[in-house]
Order: structure tokens, then C-alpha cells, then sequence
């Protein structure tokens, strides 16, 4: 399964959500460092939808991107 996840640079570390999943959400002082976090924490929290016998969710979102013409 691929789930989109929205990665966000702050002004001091980086953030990852994923909007299928509400809740998933990591930090981490780089990119590489939250890639790796958000990861862990999908798996994490897979496992406890399956051992609680939930089904889990499609992937339903996904991400684009708007161009605007700066000038003007």
C-alpha cells in the first residue's frame, strides 16, 4: 500500500503527516531523519489496526501541485 504523506520544512526541524491516516504525524531535525520516523510510525500504527481487528484504511489522498505565474 502507498500512502501519501505531506512533508513540511519549519524553521528549525522538519514534519510529516499523513492525511489517511488522521493522527500519524512525526518530527525529526531533517528530511532523511523524518522520512524514517513517518515510516515507523505507519507501521506502528498498522499493526495496532490489525491487531484490533480493524480493517485498515485505503489510501484515498493523494498530492498535487497548483503553479501560479509570480508576476502580475
Amino acid at each position: 500500500m502507498k500512502y501519501t504523506v505531506i512533508y513540511e520544512k519549519g524553521t528549525t526541524s522538519w514534519g510529516a503527516y499523513v492525511p489517511d491516516l488522521p493522527g500519524v504525524i512525526a518530527v525529526g531535525d531533517s528530511r532523511d531523519e523524518v522520512e524514517h520516523l513517518i515510516r515507523e510510525a505507519v507501521e506502528f500504527h498498522l499493526e495496532g489496526i490489525r491487531e484490533e481487528g480493524i480493517s485498515i484504511p485505503p489510501p484515498a489522498s493523494f498530492a498535487g501541485v497548483v503553479e501560479i505565474n509570480s508576476a502580475g
